[in-house]
Formats: structure tokens, sequence, C-alpha cells
């Protein structure tokens, strides 16, 4: 099993209800693949870099999951046929980047003192 964070923006025009339904079908398709959830971080609507399909907005979630290599191809295909999306990226984690998530949700940048950095 390897680790991968998704990375998708949805469409602004979305309900909360079809957001939340949509990050339920893609968490679903990773747990029926044999996958497994880490983390779901929604990050709501936010500003694009630049305009895509002449929207400025997107509706933001990251997804950090678990699941075998050939699985991402069944997802990107998942993907690239909703017309919800409008970008997606999967990126594959190292074990440090695995641990830099861990901590990070834990809180534990904040509790560095800045004398030990």
């Amino acid at each position: 099993m390897n680790n991968y964070e998704l990375m998708v923006i949805f469409t602004p025009v979305l309900s909360e209800e079809d957001f939340k339904a949509s990050q339920k079908r893609y968490a679903d398709l990773v747990t029926e693949a044999g996958g497994e959830i880490v983390n779901s971080n929604p990050w709501g609507l936010k500003s694009l870099a630049y305009p895509i399909q002449k929207k400025t907005t997107g509706i933001y979630w990251v997804l950090e999951f678990t699941a075998q290599s050939d699985f991402n191809e069944k997802l990107k295909i998942q993907l690239l046929r909703d017309e919800q999306v409008m970008r997606h990226m999967i990126t594959k984690l190292d074990k440090n980047a695995v641990e830099y998530n861990h901590v990070k949700r834990n809180g534990g940048f904040k509790n560095l003192d800045k004398a030990t950095v």
C-alpha cells in the first residue's frame, strides 16, 4: 500500500450537500478498492490563481489515503468524467511527507519553541 494525497478543485456552484456527496463518493471509491482514508480536509471556497472555465473561485478538498498503485488510474478516470471537478492532482507521499502531515494534523508545529528551530 502506498500513501497518496488527492487535491480536488470543485466548481464553485455546488451546494453544501453536493460538495459533501462528492467527498463521500470519492472516499467510498478509495475504501471499496481496499484503500484506507487517512484524513479528509475540506478547505472550502478559495480564489483561484488563474481562471478555470471562466471561474475565479473553486471549492478545494484534500484527501490523504493509502491504496494500491494501480488504483490511481481508476480514480483519475472517475475524476476526469465528473463535470463538477475543475482540476485534480494525485501526489504520492514519501515517508517524510506522511510524517509531516501527521505532525501538522496533530498541531505539532504550533508547539515548537523558536529557540529549537
